[in-house]
């Protein structure tokens, strides 16, 4: 771990920024050479008025403005990365999202033809630009930077821009608290993360070319090695929630269970109170006193799933220590979320406005098949987990066709 050199990995993989804004910009590669010469740049940070390539070297201060940026393989074949070097990619990742949209349920309404921005066409999404502010002006004002040198070069031009805020309190629009539970690591003798009943997360659950969490499995690293060692896999995805459809489900079914609240409903659709308390430590209230750096020190120790039900979206999104089927699986599928809502906070007392709100989410890892696919399509979709659960889909996230859903999967790019 001492040999990993930090100024060699993005940023946002490996810790969270914490800002308030964020802004994705997709991009096409319209000049190659002016492509590559800002990208340059922008990686050796000597530009005074550009964002740097944000690293995961300590810094000092926190800056204004974090950057980091994502390729599709069309984009590095933009900009002019060999066909034997793409050959090196797993295929997955060159297939792209829109090619393997059915594999993790984006299907019907969700299907690529829907996904907005123009990312359902592979041809025109060439590289994302993740760009964090401090503040909205501290936002506008690296992206108008960005965009001017891109217009003045030629290098790019902006296919479309997806603009979050946080809400307070680590919420989103359906009320739950977010960005709890992450993969701890040990880097260089330190543990970060909060506690946590699950094993240290190896460096390579994230990181090609560092020992993962398949015994005796590593990942192959795509060539040329300064290209791929250090490199991450990541799914973009925006994911809109009916705010209206999702309240209007929790007191529907609460008055047809009289011994359900509205808010145990939502407790148990999701498997944490919307406070974040999970319902492992606390079944009845969410008022049970339990410090935040607790809120994800648990595990499954109900087999029945009595007191957190065993369709709940945490619990098949990550089972911890849970008997399931596939035994071997239960901590190798670990994955980084940096998320953050889009559109205006929901206010009850003016429902349908017709507004359009939901999640933009970043889901990083090293293998985009045995973690990404394999949750959304094995856990979330299938239920493969439990045999109790099989053949049914995840209430929150997951392709739900047959019934009106709050949440759907609206997007994504890898």
């Amino acid at each position: 771990m001492a040999d990993l050199d930090y100024s060699d990995v993005q940023g946002n993989i490996l810790r969270g920024y914490r800002m308030q804004v964020v802004r994705h910009i997709v991009v096409h590669v319209d000049d190659r050479r002016s492509a590559r010469e800002f990208l340059g740049a922008v990686v050796a940070g000597d530009r005074a008025h550009w964002p740097q390539l944000t690293t995961a070297a300590q810094w000092e201060a926190k800056p204004d403005v974090c950057l980091n940026v994502g390729f599709t393989a069309n984009g590095l074949s933009a900009v002019g990365v060999s066909a034997k070097s793409l050959a090196s990619f797993p295929k997955e990742f060159r297939d792209g999202a829109v090619a393997r949209a059915a594999k993790v349920g984006d299907v019907d309404d969700s299907a690529p033809e829907h996904w907005d921005g123009d990312l359902g066409r592979p041809e025109a999404v060439h590289l994302i630009w993740n760009v964090y502010g401090s503040s909205p002006a501290h936002l506008d004002e690296a992206t108008d930077n960005l965009e001017s040198e891109w217009k003045r070069t030629g290098a790019f031009s902006v296919v479309s821009k997806f603009d979050g805020a946080q809400l307070g309190d680590d919420k989103v629009h359906f009320g739950y608290r977010d960005s709890i539970a992450q993969p701890s690591f040990d880097l260089d003798g330190a543990h970060t993360g909060t506690p946590d009943h699950q094993p240290t997360a190896p460096l390579g659950a994230v990181l090609l070319g560092h020992p993962t969490s398949f015994a005796g499995v590593s990942w192959r690293v795509p060539e040329p090695q300064a290209l791929g060692l250090n490199g991450s896999f990541n799914a973009f995805r925006v994911l809109e929630q009916d705010v209206d459809g999702f309240e209007a489900f929790l007191r529907d079914t609460a008055a047809a269970h009289p011994s359900l609240s509205v808010e145990l409903v939502a407790a148990k659709l999701m498997g944490r109170w919307r406070n974040g308390v999970p319902l492992v430590l606390s079944p009845d209230t969410p008022d049970a006193p339990i410090p935040n750096d607790q809120l994800n020190n648990f595990d499954y120790d109900d087999f029945n799933g009595v007191k957190c039900p065993l369709g709940a979206h945490i619990r098949r999104a990550n089972p911890r220590q849970a008997r399931i089927v596939q035994r071997s699986a239960n901590h190798t599928r670990r994955l980084v979320r940096r998320g953050m809502p889009y559109g205006p906070a929901y206010d009850p007392a003016h429902p349908r406005d017709g507004v359009r709100r939901g999640l933009l989410g970043n889901f990083i890892c090293a293998n985009l098949i045995a973690q990404y696919e394999a949750i959304m399509y094995d856990w979330i979709n299938l239920g493969l987990q439990d045999p109790r659960i099989t053949s049914t889909n995840d209430p929150l996230v997951g392709a739900n066709v047959a019934v009106q859903h709050p949440a759907r999967q609206r997007r994504c790019a890898h």
